[in-house]
């Protein structure tokens, strides 16, 4: 007798709600991309005990016949494809008809649901993957999905869930993302009878952040928005004898159009050789990305959506690190929220059972342009670090954008952690305020029996976090703070109150020193406040993209040493010396091998120190050999110019003239990324003059 069978359906459905439902979020991400998919506008999520008891969603999309009701719960059963064809270009959210038989299989499924081209509803209920009634209800448009008991059937699943507040936690990040993906959606979420998140339809993404999380979020954050044609980029030429053929097909389709309006560029049909029309589309990211002082122990604080899915890619996360080096520290991560759209075509979402992993057809160009896109973001905005803040600003795991870490359903976190990220705590919605939609918490206003109106939307210029003739209430308040005289101790007047405006290093322009701190540290003004400037770190951002600027043209500065220095290698290092070798010349060095185990130094960069070029050499064949990934050129490259730049850097405890401070602040403000070091250290804080009045109470 043959040892191979066929497995039961049960087993079989078990097997894949192995894949697909990992915890009670894994539930909720499932049947909350049915409902998008549904073309719903108004989805509520009610959990109980952290989804091990109880998962309701409930939607008003399109909803269901009685006949598609009990066929979803079939396996590989879906309306989103039809054929293989449709695989190439998936538009939708779900697609694999694998999520509904799977949780139906390990829980207590309780489905109502109703089309609109039907009177009366479906009512269905499955235990453990049998169907137990169906019946016909009045009911609603839309679809209301309960599920209870999870893993009720298969309790070596149910022991190794975690604990309630963990469960809702994920939960709540997961609604939370989507929320902030779908702006023009209304998204509730519920736990036991406290509102963790209650989400009106807004304009856009910014104001949806602000909803979410107020405004010292949102200020912690850089806008960004990009786009790049995707026509013939990463795919190959054609052959000679096709570009002729394109050619005079070209120069046919614009004769015939110079008269009924402009030439269309073709493409070239693969059977034929004659050109057509053909649109490869674009691909277009916007989002936020968080200032260099907002800083994250892991990358769980990277949230990436491809045309509105959320996925975990390494591609995406490893070009949004790439632009942050020698702006960040090697070992912290950023805060970062992008949404990319591209044609469904450019991307296969196929790859993974639960769908969090994608692949890109031209997946140089997508890391490339993310790389490109956040830095230059951040090449714009310049932001600089406020002095207190950077004070008690600290790394930490926590993800930034989403839930704390729960102590109790609701959601209640008021423990500082450094950033403004952090202090956004999730609050119970279900006041009547909140409810509305506004987080704005304005000063405290005397009693007053006018009735105020919560109404307008919400409108956001800058980094601001709402617009106060848009906000009746905020208006109110802020005309009563204004009118609130400073107290006067009859010393001087009031100084003029500093505009709200976020600063930016385009002020290091208008920099004037004033002297030195420990010969260390050069003090500034201008007119936004007092600076106070590392020059060590200064100069060595100056001189990092001076020798990148040199490296390109091929023009380095070297200087022959006296006499040539031998450095002793492990075997480790003479791996990576013989894959840097060329790079290293290149950087100004001239350096072979001496020896089995050595290497002679004969020139170096100018103006490193001879007695600081072993050093150097082992710092860089230090920091290589720590690298995740396999040495490439570009990393090569900042890790030599960066070392380059430390050793020969101004250092601390050197005094300087005055003309040598104006010289280094005029050379930093021209500078690419002047808010920190190659190493992801600050180089300049601000006390701004806002501050400076606070502390001596004149504000």
């Amino acid at each position: 007798m043959g040892k191979i069978h066929v497995l039961a359906e049960r087993v079989a459905n078990q097997i894949a709600a192995g894949e697909v439902v990992e915890r009670p979020a894994s539930v909720v991400k499932e049947l909350l991309e049915n409902a998008l998919d549904a073309g719903s506008t108004r989805i509520r999520i009610q959990v109980e005990a952290g989804g091990k008891k109880l998962i309701q969603i409930t939607d008003n999309g399109c909803g269901m016949v009685r006949d598609d009701a009990m066929l979803a719960f079939e396996r590989h059963a879906t309306s989103k494809i039809k054929d293989t064809d449709d695989l190439l270009s998936i538009s939708t959210l779900g697609f694999r008809g694998e999520a509904l038989p799977s949780i139906a299989s390990v829980a207590r499924l309780h489905l109502e649901t109703r089309a609109e081209e039907e009177a009366a509803g479906t009512v269905l209920e499955i235990n453990g993957g049998k169907i137990i009634r169906v019946e016909e209800a009045g009911l609603p448009l839309g679809t209301s999905i309960t599920i209870r008991d999870l893993f009720f059937n298969t309790p070596a699943r149910k022991k190794f869930l975690r604990s309630e507040s963990t469960e809702l936690s994920h939960i709540a990040s997961l609604v939370t993302h989507y929320a902030l993906a779908h702006p023009e959606k209304h998204f509730e979420l519920h736990s036991a009878t406290n509102a963790l998140l209650v989400a009106p339809p807004v304009a856009g993404h910014r104001e949806r952040v602000y909803q979410v999380f107020g405004r010292e979020t949102l200020d912690q954050l850089i806008p960004l928005a990009a786009m790049q044609p995707l026509e013939r980029i990463g795919l190959p030429q054609p052959p000679p004898w096709r570009r002729v053929a394109d050619t005079l097909a070209r120069e046919t389709l614009s004769s015939k159009s110079g008269e009924e309006g402009p030439s269309i560029q073709p493409a070239a049909d693969s059977r034929t050789g004659v050109c057509a029309p053909h649109d490869f589309g674009e691909v277009r990211l916007h989002g936020f990305v968080s200032k260099p002082e907002i800083q994250k122990l892991n990358r769980n604080s990277i949230f990436i959506f491809v045309n509105g899915r959320l996925i975990r890619d390494r591609l995406i996360q490893h070009g949004v690190i790439e632009a942050y080096r020698n702006i960040l520290p090697p070992t912290v991560f950023p805060v970062v929220l992008l949404f990319i759209e591209m044609p469904t075509a450019e991307v296969d979402v196929n790859v993974h059972p639960s769908k969090t992993e994608v692949r890109f057809r031209q997946q140089t160009v997508i890391h490339d342009f993310v790389r490109e896109s956040v830095r230059a973001a951040l090449m714009k905005a310049r932001p600089v670090p406020q002095f207190l803040t950077e004070i008690g600003a600290q790394p930490t795991a926590r993800p930034g954008l989403t839930s704390h870490g729960v102590t109790d359903p609701s959601f209640t976190d008021v423990s500082g952690s450094g950033d403004g990220l952090q202090s956004a705590a999730w609050r119970d919605l279900s006041e009547p305020a909140a409810a509305g939609g506004f987080a704005l918490r304005a000063p405290t206003i005397p009693a007053t029996t006018a009735h105020l109106e919560f109404e307008g939307g919400i409108a956001v210029e800058a980094n601001a976090a709402v617009s106060l003739a848009r906000d009746p209430q905020a208006t109110i308040a802020h005309q009563a703070s204004a009118q609130q005289p400073i107290p006067d101790h009859g010393c001087a007047p009031p100084i003029a109150e500093e505009p709200h405006t976020a600063p930016t290093l385009e002020s290091l322009r208008t920099l004037r020193p004033l002297g030195q701190i420990r010969n260390s540290f050069i003090l500034a003004v201008n007119e936004d406040g007092l600076w106070i400037i590392d020059q060590h770190v200064a100069h060595e951002r100056v001189l990092f993209e001076r020798v990148l600027r040199q490296r390109q043209t091929q023009q380095v500065e070297s200087q022959r040493l006296l006499m040539p220095l031998v450095i002793e290698l492990t075997p480790a290092q003479q791996a990576i010396f013989s894959d840097i070798a060329d790079e290293l010349e290149r950087n100004g060095f001239e350096a072979e091998p001496f020896g089995a185990r050595s290497v002679a130094v004969r020139i170096a960069p100018a103006g490193v120190d001879a007695a600081q070029i072993e050093h150097m050499m082992n710092e860089i064949f230090e920091q290589l050999m720590r690298e995740d990934q396999a040495i490439n050129l570009e990393a090569v490259r900042t890790r030599i110019a960066a070392s380059i730049a430390c050793h020969a850097a101004i250092k601390v405890n050197m005094p300087l003239e005055q003309n040598k401070m104006e010289w280094l602040l005029a050379e930093l403000a021209k500078t690419e990324h002047p808010m920190t070091c190659p190493h992801g250290r600050p180089v300049v804080l601000r006390y701004s003059m806002q501050d400076i009045q606070k502390a001596f109470k004149r504000i």
